[in-house]
């Protein structure tokens, strides 16, 4: 006989930042919660990619949590931007002051979650055999948490060690004295590259598409510099939340076209200087708008690599001419350019002599074979979408929401589709997400979450569901918005381009994180406009055989 479903008022799926942030505020309403995470604890993106190298690119005293003023004072970070096991460290500080493990089962992975018209509640299926029903499903599943193995015949056959940089092993590995192979020039794959190159006798670099990325400039954080940010933290996260991405950047005055040449150089200096993501991307007012503007910050960072690679067939080999700059996520570096200088290292381009297979003993191009010890798939993720399609999630009338998704994302706001009830997405498709800082971003969707479950709680309405109107006006909004900019130009992970077969469209939203905050808090002002909201059934008490008489 199958066990009757526990009943709790609300499921979190994730416990990375975003899952964990959502437990916390969800408890001060006095919700029953359960989590469920597929890893072995906390942390989500930091937990599973260990791989060499690993660290944020949005600064660490960005990086991390507002909500508690406590916690911003008592924890120091070390390093302008942190690696992967300081952040991991920092999560655990978190979860652990807040005792946010509490409701949460870790190593168990969401198959299912049905929506009960009847009930109106969610039927919640686990691989570990778990059945729960809930009122509300949390998806902080994260952006980049569904790993994409690479799309090459005959990874089984190879003899030696296969590893890929988002399911790194939790012990490490020494590639002292190995030939090693990296397939893939994206964020892990710039990261990990002059680690390893460090480690191993030979390093081979099969390269399909090169990357725009810039130094990061890191350093050790001094005392001084960490005190003084935080006697203004609270100032400061303010004007982070009032900026278009979530960190604080002067917004440029300026068209590149504007100035003359030794002016626009002079600008690009003084923003390649400061080794930060935005630094060049926002050097002018029209770089991700104007293409003649763009080729100007794509050829000083061309440029650059020219400065730094000493052969220049390589440093071309490097040069990225195919996409815009900025419309692929640029990336920072610890000498990754630099790194080709090694006698020790050799770059492949893949583009002009594809891999063919992987054979027992390496990897076979179109023109030549490349003995291996081991192989490292930088191959990135299935972004935003993968993590969600992921489950088997079932709304009203028994709509699967891939089949739904099929040809892309539809969302109202990024945080709900229509169809599926209290099912709300933590910076999913439709939002600002991936291209403004994530620390930022969860704690705005959290909270906006929140804020909404306590209003249905307060008049004692069962659900609230996008109305297919508002979902369309949405999405065609994001699209529009997406229109005016040159990222539809480029095949980048944005535009789900980097998995074969999955729709073109761009999934984040480009209005940036004031605008985006203001339209939602004008939707939850206005009584939830564009949802429906249905009260709380209640049966009708049973009629007495003397009282129908």
């Amino acid at each position: 006989m199958t066990a009757p479903r526990r009943e709790v008022d609300a499921v979190v799926v994730g416990a990375g930042l975003a899952g964990l942030y959502a437990h916390h505020r969800l408890r001060q309403l006095d919700l029953t919660l359960q989590g469920f995470e597929a890893a072995g604890d906390v942390g989500g993106t930091w937990w599973w990619n260990r791989y060499p190298g690993a660290r944020c690119d949005v600064e660490s005293m960005d990086y991390c949590y507002s909500f508690s003023p406590e916690v911003e004072q008592e924890w120091t970070w070390t390093e302008r931007y942190a690696t992967q096991p300081e952040i991991l460290r920092y999560v655990d500080h978190v979860a652990d002051r807040f005792d946010l493990r509490r409701d949460i089962q870790f190593e168990t992975r969401v198959t299912a979650a049905t929506w009960d018209e009847a009930a109106q509640r969610w039927h919640i299926d686990t691989d570990r055999g778990n059945r729960v029903s809930a009122q509300f499903v949390i998806m902080a599943t994260g952006c980049l948490s569904a790993a994409k193995q690479p799309e090459i015949d005959g990874i089984d056959t190879f003899r030696g060690e296969t590893f890929h940089t988002g399911r790194w092993p939790h012990e490490g590995f020494d590639f002292a004295g190995q030939r090693v192979g990296v397939i893939g020039t994206g964020s892990s794959g710039i990261q990990s590259i002059p680690v390893i190159a460090q480690q191993a006798a030979h390093l081979t670099v099969f390269q399909r598409t090169p990357n725009f990325s810039m130094p990061a400039k890191n350093f050790p954080l001094d005392p001084e510099s960490v005190e003084a940010r935080k006697a203004v933290y609270r100032e400061h996260r303010q004007r982070m939340r009032e900026s278009r991405a979530g960190v604080v950047v002067p917004m440029p005055e300026h068209s590149a076209l504007e100035l003359d040449a030794d002016a626009r150089q002079a600008t690009y200096e003084r923003a390649w200087a400061t080794g930060t993501l935005y630094g060049m991307v926002a050097a002018f007012n029209d770089l991700l708008v104007d293409r003649d503007a763009n080729e100007t910050a794509a050829e000083f960072v061309r440029a650059r690599i020219h400065e730094i690679v000493d052969d220049p067939e390589v440093a071309e080999r490097l040069s990225p001419r195919k996409h815009p700059f900025g419309t692929k996520r640029p990336c920072l570096d610890s000498d990754y350019y630099a790194t080709y200088n090694r006698d020790d290292v050799s770059l492949v381009d893949v583009r002009a002599t594809p891999i063919v297979e992987i054979t027992p003993t390496g990897v076979r191009t179109t023109t030549d074979e490349y003995e291996l010890d081991a192989i490292v798939f930088a191959t990135g993720f299935d972004a935003m979408t993968g993590p969600l399609l992921g489950p088997d999630i079932t709304g009203v009338g028994g709509v699967a929401l891939r089949n739904k998704w099929a040809a892309g994302p539809r969302t109202y706001l990024g945080l709900a589709t229509a169809g599926f009830p209290n099912l709300f997405t933590i910076t999913g498709p439709g939002s600002p997400s991936v291209l403004v800082n994530m620390a930022v971003a969860i704690e705005q969707h959290v909270d906006w979450v929140a804020d909404c479950i306590a209003y249905l709680r307060e008049r004692d309405l069962a659900s609230i569901d996008a109305t297919v109107d508002a979902e369309d006006d949405w999405v065609d909004h994001v699209n529009e918005v997406a229109d005016l900019t040159l990222f539809p130009h480029a095949n980048s992970w944005y535009m789900g381009a980097n998995v074969p077969g999955k729709p073109r469209v761009f999934m984040p939203y480009i209005g940036g994180l004031p605008r985006y905050t203001e339209v939602v808090n004008d939707v939850a002002a206005d009584d939830y406009r564009g949802f429906t909201l249905t009260p709380v059934i209640t049966p009708e008490p049973e009629r007495s055989a003397s009282s129908a008489h």
